[in-house]
């Protein structure tokens, strides 16, 4: 018969408990891995009771806690470092936007002015495009997710309008007679009348007879 060191061994395969975390009971009492079973009465069709080792178990669970232990402070360090990324780029939203609220003064006054029919320098436009282009670009380096991404999204939307404003703005201030609600029309109405008069054309030539007589008065 086999000592409980063979039988830990035949049943570490089947269970996965490794040998030295096992305990072999008998009949209640532990059986060391040096005894023979058969000295101990074990026989074939005996019971016999495997506990995992308490020592072993504590040691696991201890593992399994200090795991879950470093797994929470893993994702309380990570949703720390979300949240910090998150207000880095709210913060550097919300800068955008101040400074475009400022341009949008900008393009607002030269609105004014091209509506008015003053001519505008193009100069104008290419600074205040230029500057929009800046605070694109800022817009486009913020790595930004959840709300913040979609803050970014709005300014990124607003700052394109305003180009578009100023494209439009442009081309008027070039052409100020290309907005028809602007344009003057001016047009000239001929009046007609029965003798011609007032008209491109004239009337036709009368016609009168002429009588030339031999009659001659004579004088003294």
């Amino acid at each position: 018969m086999a000592r409980p060191r063979e039988l830990k061994k035949e049943i570490a395969q089947r269970t996965g408990l490794e040998p030295e975390k096992q305990r072999v009971l008998f009949r209640g009492k532990e059986k060391e891995d040096k005894e023979h079973l058969h000295s101990a009465g074990v026989k074939d069709n005996s019971k016999v009771l495997v506990l995992e080792n308490p020592a072993s178990k504590e040691k696991k669970m201890q593992e399994m806690t200090g795991s879950k232990k470093k797994g929470e402070e893993m994702t309380a360090s990570k949703e720390m470092k979300e949240s910090e990324e998150m207000s880095k780029a709210l913060a550097a939203v919300a800068g955008v936007r101040k400074e475009v609220d400022k341009l949008s003064e900008r393009v607002a006054a030269l609105e004014v002015t091209v509506n008015s029919g003053t001519k505008v320098a193009d100069k104008e436009f290419d600074v205040s495009a230029e500057l929009l282009m800046r605070e694109l670009l800022k817009l486009d380096g913020v790595e930004a997710e959840g709300e913040a991404k979609l803050q970014r999204k709005a300014e990124v939307r607003r700052v394109q309008n305003f180009h578009e404003t100023l494209d439009k703005l442009k081309a008027r201030n070039s052409n100020p007679f290309s907005n028809s609600s602007n344009a003057v029309s001016v047009t000239t109405n001929w009046e007609t009348f029965d003798s011609g008069t007032g008209s491109f054309t004239s009337p036709p030539p009368k016609s009168y007879p002429t009588n030339v007589t031999q009659d001659w008065e004579q004088f003294d």
